[in-house]
């Protein structure tokens, strides 16, 4: 036992209390996990050994030059395709991505580079369309605004109207409103194909805010790109692809703009090293 000070007017020191133990810190499980992903189309390997961890409040960016497998690896993140080795969890639960539908009921959401809205139809119907909200076997569109016009607020989207037809809006409102109808089913982890693709620098600001807007909300992002300058004002991680495999990781914070291109071009024999080993998942 310690004493704080020596005894002072006859009265007794106050023993210092005893230090509490320190709980180890428990290890964060990732909303979206693969490991070891492989997936061949006839003679092409699109995809070898592949790894990603995605968690909650992190925004993790997949780059790398034309065919290196990123297109693929959001095809099987959104279910369109299956693997042909490897394992996938999610909330640490062994998963089959076997449908699109699988992905998304699971908390799997993907937003495509091809939006797939109809420019005909205003933003309320193109949120909801398939999903309609139904009053008495008729569409309640008063409730449909409202709900549009609510998420629109949490994610601080700027468009004119919510009964705008989604031709009149500009490249950065359409996006935004895909990844807002991606937002309906209340989605874990959020996938974005080349979300600032064919965009201006206004129109990339909208949607790079609304992308750090779903960290905010709890939401894991898969960020695909192949602009740098993008990735790294959203990406608290950056994953690099070359040739179908794994060829670097790196956080934001602490990587150069030079070490992340040299990973995508392969200038540098060591950037594999910088992965960790491919393990299993725990079980």
């Amino acid at each position: 036992m310690t004493w704080t000070h020596a005894e002072v007017d006859g009265r007794a020191a106050v023993p210092e209390p005893a230090p509490t133990p320190t709980a180890p810190a428990v290890p964060r499980v990732p909303l979206l996990s693969l490991r070891g992903i492989h997936k061949r189309f006839g003679a092409v390997q699109a995809l070898v050994d592949v790894d990603l961890d995605v968690h909650s409040r992190e925004v993790v960016a997949v780059v790398g030059d034309n065919g290196a497998g990123k297109s693929t690896l959001v095809d099987v993140m959104a279910g369109v395709i299956q693997p042909d080795a490897g394992e996938i969890w999610v909330d640490g639960q062994h998963a089959v991505l076997g449908t699109p539908a699988t992905a998304r009921n699971l908390g799997i959401a993907t937003v495509f580079q091809e939006l797939a809205l109809c420019e005909n139809l205003d933003v309320v119907a193109n949120l909801f369309l398939g999903h309609e909200i139904k009053r008495y076997g008729i569409f309640d569109d008063v409730e449909m605004e409202q709900r549009a016009w609510e998420l629109m607020r949490q994610l601080s989207v700027r468009i004119p109207a919510t009964r705008v037809p989604v031709a009149q809006l500009s490249g950065g409102q359409r996006q935004t409103v895909a990844i807002a109808r991606a937002l309906l089913g209340d989605p874990r982890v959020v996938v974005l194909d080349e979300p600032t693709a064919a965009l201006g620098v206004a129109q990339v600001a909208e949607v790079l805010n609304l992308v750090e807007s779903l960290r905010e909300r709890g939401h894991g992002v898969v960020f695909i790109s192949h602009n740098m300058a993008d990735v790294q004002a959203v990406a608290d991680r950056i994953v690099v692809l070359r040739l179908g495999r794994n060829n670097g990781s790196f956080h934001s914070e602490e990587a150069s703009y030079e070490s992340i291109i040299a990973a995508v071009t392969g200038a540098t024999d060591d950037a594999v090293a910088r992965r960790p080993r491919s393990v299993a998942h725990p079980r």
